[in-house]
């Protein structure tokens, strides 16, 4: 065990997610090697960690970012990068910080190269700790496989809640599904918590209404949106009109909307499948997973969908308690699951 200077103490409520971190989502066995990447404010939680991988006998290498580099980050420390590759599998659990993203692109650039099994914690909190992630994974994982086998069926899929949200989406067999549930491999590094289904698609028509959160720096400026939703008029994928009685988030989103040409299409489609997820905390890494649906202007994740465009933002977009219709077959009803 390197680095154990570092570890804190920690609140042992933090266990039973961290437990699922280790032993459920990762699968991390013995023999393996695993490398946490965290930061002095995230320290409790990459501790508790620590203590899970004790149990299971792992050699574990805990890395605190200010101990390599000050913040923000221009790259990656080396010495991190160097660390991350000699590790089956890691953790980055750590607040990002304005103008990081390229610092994480280093970091999973090295996990998709080595094949690394890893779990992105950006952001994490204690109380996703203590909800999100304490979801039963192995449940959350069948339903989100249920839901996938029928969605990858479908043509059209209509959403609909009591705030406003009607919008129907069309879909191609040439973009492809995906499940990020929450267990890992080494196929596609996974956000945690997990509990997604998510595709880019073909066509998007209707009204949207995010009464739930808005996502990248503007979910931590203006939270849970119930009581000033953001209503977005969308034809052929493209945002036509919207509105919000709250001004600035308006104008925000506008700007963040028109940085690009393709800023303002719909590039993800998703539905939230984590059932132990109940209530909007104002944080994106958990509102997501809500079992209701999200979608996300720019950036249609092209590389795994094989959408053949791209964007340089991606902002997701929340409507909660959502009604919805795979063709015909209705598999939600106001943000509960029908199958």
């Amino acid at each position: 065990m390197n680095e154990t200077h570092t570890v804190i103490d920690f609140d042992k409520e933090l266990s039973k997610g961290a437990y699922n971190a280790i032993v459920v989502c990762l699968r991390l066995k013995p023999e393996e090697r695993i490398t946490i990447i965290t930061d002095n404010e995230s320290l409790e939680i990459a501790s508790s960690l620590v203590a899970e991988v004790k149990k299971v006998g792992s050699e574990c290498s805990l890395m605190v970012i200010e101990d390599y580099a000050s913040r923000p980050l221009k790259n990656m420390p080396q010495q991190i990068l160097d660390d991350l590759a000699k590790s089956r599998v890691s953790i980055f659990c750590a607040i990002a910080h304005t103008g990081e993203l390229r610092s994480r692109i280093d970091m999973t650039e090295v996990v998709d190269k080595h094949k690394i099994r890893h779990g992105h914690m950006v952001n994490i909190n204690k109380q996703i700790m203590l909800e999100g992630m304490c979801a039963d994974f192995i449940k959350v994982d069948e339903l989100s496989q249920k839901l996938i086998d029928k969605a990858r069926k479908a043509k059209t899929i209509t959403v609909k809640n009591a705030a406003g949200t009607d919008m129907v989406a069309d879909f191609s067999t040439s973009l492809k599904w995906l499940k990020t549930s929450g267990i890992i491999s080494v196929e596609k590094w996974g956000n945690l918590p997990g509990g997604e289904i998510f595709t880019s698609p073909y066509n998007v028509n209707g009204v949207f209404v995010v009464d739930g959160v808005v996502g990248d720096y503007l979910c931590q400026k203006y939270g849970d949106l119930k009581k000033t939703p953001l209503s977005i008029w969308i034809k052929d994928s493209r945002i036509t009109k919207m509105e919000c009685i709250n001004k600035e988030l308006l104008e925000e989103f506008t700007a963040y909307t028109m940085t690009d040409e393709n800023s303002n299409r719909v590039g993800e489609f998703a539905i939230g499948t984590n059932i132990a997820c109940k209530h909007v905390i104002g944080h994106i890494l958990q509102d997501e997973k809500l079992p209701t649906v999200h979608i996300a202007f720019g950036h249609p994740y092209s590389a795994h969908t094989g959408a053949d465009w791209q964007s340089t933002t991606h902002i997701d977009c929340v409507s909660v308690e959502c009604s919805i219709w795979l063709d015909d077959e209705q598999v939600m009803d106001n943000g509960k699951f029908l199958i």
